[in-house]
């Protein structure tokens, strides 16, 4: 049995991971898909302390590389349940084994959220695309659609602008919710242009992507629009079915904790982007790892 097992090798659970070991404990972490979590998909990362400017990837790899120096154990299993075994602690359910654990923390984050439009996931690869770091690079010299205002949006046609014939940013709202320095710098490109109040209303192509049919939402107009791609950056949504036994669950799926990362059920406990908070951040997601890192260590030593 592991003191505690850490559901997610993101910036949350590698942070939580790293602070129990210091604590003494034993752990393991579960990831069922990337290690390093959804930040190893952001081109650059610049507000994160300490370091001027890195790539998503590289702050993964640094997380991932200090987490193993202090011999967590990380493998890959995707949860699909948790099973509260009262005075005897946890029992983490994989795809590929179970594991007991005293504690449990979850970090399991969220994934890209998807427009929900018919055809999106037969296009996915011929022209719908959820990750500009991944798929950018195929789309040189092309013109290219993203969709979304916020942050991880405005990141996107950064790297897109740099490579890509045409950029043109595509948002529901009349503004941008993102950083207003990466809205001038997009501002400032003359590849790069905006349509506000703005939304796609269908994918159009036989077997690729060639045109979006757009709706603005004030007038009511529909237009079609050609593109070669789009690259889809409206949030994110978590995952957490397989939690909900031993954590209450908001309407929108994510685990209902405040930052003291505290659940219902006594020896659980949530940190990052899969719970409930305003602002969701790397940099947020590590201080929630401390925190349940702390917690949990704190519950065990009361058992």
């Amino acid at each position: 049995m592991h003191d505690i097992v850490i559901i997610g090798a993101g910036p949350a659970g590698l942070t939580a991971a790293i602070y129990a070991r210091r604590a003494g404990k034993s752990v393991l972490v579960l990831e069922k898909e990337t290690f390093g979590g959804q930040i190893t998909y952001s081109p650059k990362v610049e507000n994160y302390p300490g370091f001027g400017a890195l790539s998503g990837s590289e702050l993964g790899e640094k997380l991932v590389e200090q987490a193993l120096n202090f011999d967590v154990e990380i493998e890959l299993d995707e949860v699909i349940a948790i099973r509260d075994m009262g005075g005897n602690g946890k029992i983490v359910r994989g795809e590929h084994g179970e594991y007991p654990a005293k504690a449990v923390i979850i970090a399991s984050g969220s994934r890209h959220r998807q427009l929900g439009l018919p055809r999106e996931n037969e296009l996915i690869g011929n022209g719908v695309s959820y990750c500009a770091l991944c798929d950018g690079a195929f789309h040189k010299g092309r013109e290219i659609a993203v969709i979304g205002g916020g942050n991880t949006a405005l990141q996107d046609a950064v790297l897109l602008a740099e490579i890509c014939t045409k950029v043109t940013v595509i948002q529901n709202l009349a503004f941008c919710t993102g950083e207003k320095m990466l809205v001038e710098q997009l501002k400032a490109r003359d590849n790069v242009s905006f349509l506000f109040n703005t939304v796609v209303e269908e994918l159009a192509g036989e077997t690729e992507l060639d045109a979006l049919i757009l709706r603005n939402t004030d007038s009511g107009e529909v237009t079609r629009f050609p593109v070669n791609g789009i690259f889809v950056a409206i949030g994110q949504q978590p995952d957490n079915k397989p939690f909900e036994s031993v954590c209450q669950l908001d309407a929108n799926g994510y685990i209902i904790a405040d930052e003291s990362t505290l659940v219902k059920t006594p020896g659980v406990f949530v940190a990052g982007d899969c719970r409930t908070k305003k602002v969701r951040q790397v940099v947020t997601a590590t201080g929630d790892g401390a925190a349940a890192a702390l917690e949990a260590c704190r519950f065990i030593d009361n058992m």
